[in-house]
């Protein structure tokens, strides 16, 4: 026992290189709520102008790429340099398989923008991309389950 109380009190002399502000943050964060974190995070990420995953270019929010595909005309692929969309038109019945597949995909995707995916079909998984990279998504997702459709 008295080891436990010198490793406590050694791990706790460590902490105590912060600040006393710091430490005092640390202490009234530790007291909100998830949801109160996540928008403290948000707030802080607007006034700081960062984000904590990097910008995916190919992949906006799952409803406004729902929007977008319903707002481009069907064009028979007429992207030039061969460039493809791939849309997941149904997310099938084993959706966790098909987050897995969504997030090996593109990894900047977390779990809640994959799970909102696999709920906002029809939705863009890739946008002009490369021949390859759309075979290989499709294939992945086919085999999970979902159903999608190449433009």
């Amino acid at each position: 026992m008295a080891d436990d109380k010198s490793a406590t009190d050694e791990a706790k002399k460590e902490e105590k290189k912060v600040s006393k502000e710091v430490e005092g943050l640390v202490e009234e964060i530790s007291k909100l709520s998830v949801l109160q974190l996540s928008e403290l995070v948000e707030a802080l990420q607007e006034k700081l102008g960062v984000t904590a995953i990097a910008p995916v270019a190919a992949a906006p929010a799952p409803a406004a790429s729902a929007a977008a595909t319903s707002d481009q005309p069907a064009s028979g692929g007429s992207d030039a340099g061969g460039a493809q969309n791939l849309v997941m038109t149904s997310a099938g019945e084993n959706k966790i398989a098909v987050i897995k597949a969504l997030r090996e995909i593109n990894q900047n995707w977390g779990l809640k923008e994959a799970k909102d995916m696999t709920e906002a079909v029809p939705v863009e998984i890739l946008k002009g991309a490369k021949p390859e990279e759309v075979k290989e998504a499709a294939e992945k997702l086919k085999a999970a389950g979902a159903t999608v459709e190449l433009k």
